[in-house]
């Protein structure tokens, strides 16, 4: 497993995962901000540009990150946190392992598989994977994501990059995962976020998340979308994530 890492190796441990098509620097601007105080630890998941395992399903994904939380940080962190994709293998991570962590910071993820869209990603992407390098063509691509323009170069770079079969094999997982009964065991105090603006079936499943772990505290961001929150507003993201382990 490829990870970036920040801070000093004694300090507490901060994992956080990135969204599907993205990569580490998804928390770039959160890691270096924060690796005075944290050892921040920011994997590259399965399938995606710099990683060295192709991408077969969110169990096996989180699973393997279980096992780099044993192998190189004790075996728990005191916060993980992820996006969309990364979000959805947090929550199976603190389904395996109800005591990984003592807070999880949730943002954007969807709980409410779609059958009609799992079925739709292979045609689609079958016939317009071609154009992912073309950059006119991503450029389209990533105004449509409201991301902020100091991230195009790293984006282009690193969704160019994913396999055909990767991209298609993780958007299928993403649109067909779905809340376990036994992440109400978890130990981890969960703090959930969506932006305002997100598609209504990310909405009803942060809500879901929230009324369904006791304990949770559920925020809706006022005019943002999907991942604004990480991508966009690092400054405010790591005073979140402060408030959070205080």
């Amino acid at each position: 497993m490829h990870v970036k890492v920040y801070g000093d190796e004694a300090a507490e441990k901060i994992l956080l995962l990135h969204g599907g098509g993205l990569s580490w620097w998804n928390y770039r601007d959160e890691a270096e901000a924060l690796a005075g105080e944290y050892r921040v630890i920011l994997p590259i998941l399965d399938g995606h540009a710099g990683s060295d395992r192709p991408f077969t399903t969110i169990e096996d994904c989180a699973a393997a990150l279980l096992a780099y939380v044993d192998r190189e940080l004790g075996g728990s962190v005191a916060l993980l946190g992820g996006l969309s994709l990364g979000a959805q293998v947090a929550l199976e991570m603190l389904t395996q392992r109800p005591a990984l962590c003592r807070c999880a910071l949730i943002e954007s993820a969807m709980l409410l598989p779609s059958r009609l869209t799992h079925a739709l990603i292979g045609p689609a992407l079958s016939g317009s994977y071609g154009l992912i390098r073309n950059r006119s063509f991503a450029r389209l691509q990533f105004r449509s994501l409201h991301m902020r323009e100091a991230l195009f170069e790293d984006y282009y770079r690193d969704s160019s990059a994913i396999a055909r079969e990767d991209m298609i094999a993780f958007l299928r997982a993403s649109t067909d995962y779905e809340m376990k009964s036994a992440l109400v065991c978890t130990r981890a105090q969960l703090h959930v976020f969506a932006g305002e603006k997100e598609d209504a079936g990310i909405l009803r499943s942060a809500r879901m998340l929230a009324a369904e772990i006791p304990g949770s505290a559920l925020t809706i961001l006022h005019g943002l979308y999907h991942g604004e929150f990480s991508l966009n507003r690092p400054e405010e993201y790591v005073r979140t994530l402060r408030a959070i382990l205080r």
